[in-house]
């Protein structure tokens, strides 16, 4: 009779370790976990989550979802594995991000954008004029971030005249923290004022607003953006040996980066063409696209480009949901 009742127990133990190892092989989406997304507010990183949710939720059948906030937030959120994927994350950017890395809480994966770049900018105008349209330069030996003391005036602030306006990022992003440094770092803070504009959008308003009347503006910008091919701009050189070059990647909490390997695989493999990626931001803006249907656009255009990153079986998944 003990004897049986050992076997039972080791049958039952050995049924509950093959449950627990079929749950395992089973994968994060097929147990039933959904992946969280940071919804993140700027044009190519709406249209990065959303292209990268519609390949794991038809390719692998995972329930997705997005949780707006600001970047530094969404990377808290992310050590905490409260969402499990930041489509575009500037990699050595943010101190959120650093700190979670160095505690082993983040991982980054891949190389969705390659060429990215950041920095101030003016109207070409400003330093060159514009003969078509009958703008004179105004700023002609201006070349450099440290050159900005003596044109303070040149973009003088409406509501306080006595200073000049750089228009930051939105407070909350991780580059509104690093340009307020810079205003410092370059003896810039009693002479120009620190404006935050209220979102993305209200930035690019402001730029392209004054770039229509052929206004000077200075202004912090990055790329890949739709503004960048609507406008000509200059970037002003910053102090020598200063290296902003730009490093993207998808970030990841660990805890997804260690229990879903075959989306990990996925996604280390995610790249957006930066030229292609332009190209759609700026038909996104042109005919006022929400990204959720410009990532359906661009799934059913450029097959060559995400059919690499996934496997055959999701690639005919994904084709049959287009």
């Amino acid at each position: 009779m003990q004897f049986k009742k050992r076997v039972l127990s080791l049958m039952c133990a050995a049924g509950l370790l093959a449950g627990a190892a079929s749950a395992q092989a089973a994968g994060w989406c097929e147990s039933g976990k959904p992946v969280k997304f940071a919804g993140l507010n700027w044009e190519s990183g709406m249209l990065l989550t959303d292209v990268l949710q519609l390949v794991l939720k038809n390719g692998y059948g995972c329930e997705t979802d997005s949780l707006p906030g600001n970047s530094i937030t969404m990377e808290q959120a992310l050590g905490n594995n409260d969402i499990q994927i930041f489509a575009e994350e500037w990699i050595g950017r943010s101190d959120a991000w650093n700190k979670a890395a160095t505690a082993g809480k983040v991982v980054g994966v891949g190389a969705p954008i390659v060429g990215a770049t950041e920095g101030w900018y003016v109207p070409r105008y400003v330093i060159e004029g514009d003969a078509k349209r009958g703008i004179e330069a105004k700023a002609p030996q201006l070349k450099a971030i440290a050159d900005l003391g003596q044109y303070a005036e040149l973009f003088r602030d409406p509501e306080e005249p006595g200073k000049g306006r750089f228009y930051n990022c939105p407070a909350g992003w991780t580059c509104e923290l690093d340009n307020s440094e810079m205003l410092k770092s370059y003896g810039l803070e009693e002479k120009f004022t620190n404006f935050r504009p209220g979102t993305g959008p209200a930035l690019d308003a402001a730029v392209l607003s004054s770039y229509r009347r052929g206004e000077p503006i200075l202004f912090y910008y990055w790329s890949p953006t739709p503004l960048m091919g609507q406008a000509d701009l200059v970037k002003l050189e910053e102090k020598p040996g200063v290296d902003k070059s730009v490093t993207i990647q998808v970030g990841l909490s660990k805890t997804f980066h260690d229990e879903a390997p075959e989306l990990v695989a996925v996604l280390e493999k995610v790249n957006l063409p930066i030229d292609l990626l332009n190209q759609n931001l700026a038909k996104m803006a042109k005919e006022k696209m929400d990204s959720a249907d410009l990532a359906k656009v661009f799934l059913k255009e450029h097959p060559e480009v995400w059919r690499a990153w996934v496997s055959e079986d999701a690639a005919k998944k994904i084709e049959a949901a287009l």
